[in-house]
C-alpha cells in the first residue's frame, strides 16, 4: 500500500477579499479531489487546517493507493491535475511525500 501525504500554505494577503477568494479556491479544488474515484483509491482524507496550534500548514491531504501503480494514475488523472493545479495557484508552498505501508 502507498500512502500519499500533501500539505500546503495559502500564499500571503494583506486583501482580505483575495485571502477569502483564495480559501475558496483552496476548498473547491480539495471537493474535487476527495469527489475522485480512481481505481486502486483505499482510502482518502482531507481538510482545512484548524489552527489549534501556531504554525500549521493551511491544508492536508491524505491518500492510500492499493500499489505504486494506482498511485501513478491518480498522479497523471487529467481530472486530478485540474483540481492539483487550482489548489496550487493560490499556494505559497506545497510539500508531498508517497512511502509504502
Amino acid at each position: 500500500m502507498i500512502r500519499n501525504v500533501v500539505v500546503g500554505r495559502l500564499r500571503a494577503s494583506t486583501d482580505s477579499e483575495q485571502a477569502d477568494a483564495d480559501a475558496a479556491q483552496l476548498r473547491d479544488g480539495l471537493a474535487g479531489i476527495a469527489a475522485l474515484n480512481l481505481p486502486g483509491l483505499l482510502m482518502h482524507h482531507s481538510g482545512i487546517d484548524l489552527a489549534l496550534r501556531e504554525g500549521g500548514w493551511s491544508f492536508a491531504i491524505t491518500n492510500d493507493w492499493l500499489d505504486a501503480d494506482s498511485y501513478r494514475v491518480y498522479d497523471l488523472d487529467a481530472e486530478h491535475n485540474v483540481h492539483r493545479a487550482r489548489i496550487a495557484e493560490v499556494c505559497a508552498h506545497i510539500a508531498r511525500v508517497q512511502f509504502e505501508m
